[in-house]
């Protein structure tokens, strides 16, 4: 693989806030890759560098110059190579001078112009440098948005609906559950009957999280519980799961607060054992703070079958990986590219999560762009599931809508 050209420009993302797209050529094949950007993010992530106004123009004097420098010119005989170089010319352990966002945009470009110039599609090339089996992930839909996310009307980040199977059947399903759940909010937020047409001005009367779900307002903890449970009972196999990102609630006592309540660590996590004892969870994510690490493993020890997921505790970073593994603090990583800021070390992660036995769920961020790799990416490694977002916005329907390409992809392959 021969890079002849880089180039990077500022693009917006949905929260309209600056980020990165990279534009590779060789010969006659052009390919583009863009960055996403979270918010409610871990302290032990990569740098995703910004300038003093919150741009990005650093990194992209980055990308045009010194890692230009770098890729262009020479043969690469693997993607693997390329990323490893990059890696070694920032020089620091977590991408602080050249930008995980800079690194990551030219990471994923370059395989996408692997796969390009092999002739086969991306997530096969993904795969094939993974070492993996592909398979369908279960979908990981965010129909109610709280948390940091949506101001805090309710008090965790993610309330999931989660969906497994073919993403054919899966998505159909999931089409109505996120139009019913809509229905039936609209019908709480109204104090009679209306005769105007519900669906047609759904999405304005029902705030939206950042993340493409429903951001309705609770003081009953239970009720984001009980309405999607009650959704679940309609689809035999569909399940709850929820990102806590307990960092964000926690308060100055050594506990947490969740809607003006406060609570102690074993006290939270009763509450988390008592919502899986009345409710059809499939998993937990960030339950705890990341500091917490003793946290996460009782609760562990205790959740039974429901999933108990790492994310800022891990972030992507295979020593962070390895630290949950010797606490037994978990039993499922968040995959997020870039949290760790390359492709090579994100297939790292993957394959030490599954080395421990552990599921993989990998995720797109709060700021997303339309670049549907982070699809082919879970595809490619058989991840147990996919975090998108809700149907609520363009960005996150073009991932579910790549894995629906890529199963017919996979059908010809």
């Amino acid at each position: 693989m021969k890079i002849d050209s880089v180039s990077a420009q500022q693009i917006l993302d949905t929260r309209d806030r600056p980020t990165i797209e990279v534009t590779l050529i060789s010969g006659e094949t052009i390919v583009h890759a863009s960055v996403p950007s979270g918010k409610s993010t871990g302290s032990h992530e990569a740098v995703e560098l910004r300038d003093a106004d919150g741009g990005v123009s650093t990194a992209i004097g980055n990308v045009e110059c010194e890692i230009a420098a770098l890729v262009t010119g020479r043969q690469w005989e693997t993607p693997d190579e390329l990323d490893a170089a990059m890696i070694a010319l920032d020089g620091t352990p977590n991408k602080s001078r050249l930008g995980a966002n800079a690194i990551l945009g030219v990471s994923i470009a370059a395989q996408r112009l692997a796969a390009e110039l092999a002739g086969v599609p991306l997530w096969r090339a993904i795969a094939l440098r993974a070492g993996t089996t592909p398979a369908a992930p279960r979908l990981y839909l965010n129909f109610m948005n709280g948390g940091e996310h949506a101001d805090y009307r309710l008090p965790f980040q993610e309330y999931l609906f989660v969906v497994g199977g073919k993403t054919s059947e899966a998505m159909p399903i999931a089409e109505r559950v996120f139009k019913k759940l809509g229905e039936r909010l609209e019908r709480e937020s109204r104090s009679s009957t209306s005769t105007e047409s519900v669906e047609v001005e759904l999405l304005q009367k029902v705030p939206m999280g950042d993340e493409g779900g429903y951001s309705p307002k609770f003081e009953e903890l239970d009720k984001p519980f009980e309405l999607l449970a009650a959704l679940v009972a309609e689809h035999p196999g569909a399940s709850i799961a929820i990102d806590a990102a307990a960092n964000a609630l926690r308060n100055d006592h050594g506990g947490y607060t969740l809607i003006g309540r406060d609570y102690t660590p074993d006290e939270l996590r009763a509450l988390y054992l008592e919502l899986i004892s009345k409710f059809p969870f499939h998993s937990i994510e960030d339950p705890f703070a990341e500091t917490a690490t003793e946290d996460f493993t009782k609760l562990t020890a205790e959740a039974g079958e429901v999933i108990i997921v790492g994310d800022d505790l891990t972030v992507t970073n295979p020593a962070r990986i390895e630290m949950a593994r010797e606490a037994g603090a978990i039993t499922a990583v968040l995959i997020k590219p870039n949290q760790i800021g390359s492709v090579k070390e994100a297939i790292e992660a993957v394959q030490m999560t599954h080395a421990n036995g552990w599921a993989a769920v990998c995720s797109h961020r709060s700021g997303e762009t339309d670049d549907t790799f982070i699809a082919d990416f879970a595809y490619a490694v058989g991840a147990h599931g996919i975090k998108a977002g809700g149907l609520g916005q363009k960005e996150r329907r073009e991932k579910y809508e790549r894995l629906l390409e890529i199963e017919k992809e996979a059908e010809t392959v």
